[in-house]
């Protein structure tokens, strides 16, 4: 499988908290894998498993048959894709561009559009999950656009991920992540306000905890994530920054088609509450924080 697998060389543009764990795996697997990302230090442990280096995401298309990128933000997913040295000016016909970052519908549309003008494929192909899924290559793909190359990407997507759902024309993988982004963002948002509750009552939060554990409403955020907010502890595993951004976008997409999302709504000012309290580099379990920043000033 591997020698198989080794025969596709394989891009990988972002060596973030999740770029990096991805490729990774592709590599552990035994595939081809060249590697680039703004900061070139954070490469270097990729390079130090077997993977090749280039300077710019057109040096990387140019000499890979399929490349990923995972950006932090649409911006930046434009920028590598179409700017200065951008992916459009080394990919080409009979290569495919695989989008895993979370934008918005428009700039997944946008990318695609300048990708496919040269003659290459593009699939749009965001990720449920946060680090500790990329680690364990457990993440669920959410694709969208060329079939044949999602037929051809499927055993690299399988290294990374445990599931993958093929929805259609591109701009369909971007909305289903936003939605489902939204609905964890709210969901973090109302759990916070229950341990805070429950401890302002006089019950035991690490209680409550287990109660939801067990109970119909059970997510494994729960149960990962509790412990820590608890002690105010807050390992990043998905920056409160990009939570808030997928808030955003998201609150955009319904105002696009004019559906009302007041819950959502409300928990990303409660997102930018904690952004403004300088929690944007931590998990997004920290939006806690606002909500005892909003007890305190009302004391």
């Amino acid at each position: 499988m591997a020698d198989e697998l080794g025969t596709v060389s394989i891009g990988f543009l972002g060596m973030g908290i999740m770029g990096s764990p991805m490729a990774q795996n592709l590599i552990k697997a035994g595939c081809d894998v060249t590697v680039w990302n703004r900061t070139k230090s954070k490469c270097d442990p990729l390079v130090g498993l077997g993977a090749k280096y280039k300077s710019s995401p057109e040096e990387v298309t140019a000499t890979c048959d399929l490349t990923f990128a995972m950006l932090a933000d649409p911006e930046s997913a434009i920028d590598v894709a179409c700017g200065k040295n951008g992916a459009i000016f080394g990919i080409s016909s009979g290569k495919g561009y695989v989008d895993v970052s979370t934008v918005d519908v428009a700039s997944s549309i946008l990318i695609s559009k300048q990708i496919k003008d040269t003659g290459a494929l593009f699939l749009e192909a965001p990720v449920s999950g946060s680090k500790k899924p990329a680690e364990d290559g457990q993440l669920i793909f959410l694709t969208a656009g060329d079939k044949p190359l999602y037929e051809k990407a499927a055993p690299f997507l399988d290294i990374m991920g445990k599931s993958k759902f093929y929805l259609g024309e591109v701009g369909n993988g971007a909305a289903m992540k936003l939605v489902v982004n939204m609905i964890m963002g709210s969901m973090m948002a109302s759990f916070a306000e229950g341990i805070l509750l429950s401890q302002k009552v006089g019950l035991d939060p690490n209680v409550l905890v287990e109660v939801v554990s067990q109970g119909a409403i059970n997510a494994p955020m729960y149960s990962l994530k509790g412990p820590s907010m608890i002690k105010s502890v807050y390992p990043t595993a998905f920056p409160l920054k990009h939570q808030q951004k997928d808030m955003r976008l998201a609150l955009g997409l319904a105002e696009s088609v004019s559906q009302s999302t007041p819950i959502a709504a409300a928990a990303n000012e409660l997102y930018k509450v904690a952004k403004s309290y300088g929690l944007s580099d931590e998990d997004f379990s920290a939006v806690i924080e606002a909500l005892k920043a909003a007890k305190s000033r009302e004391a």
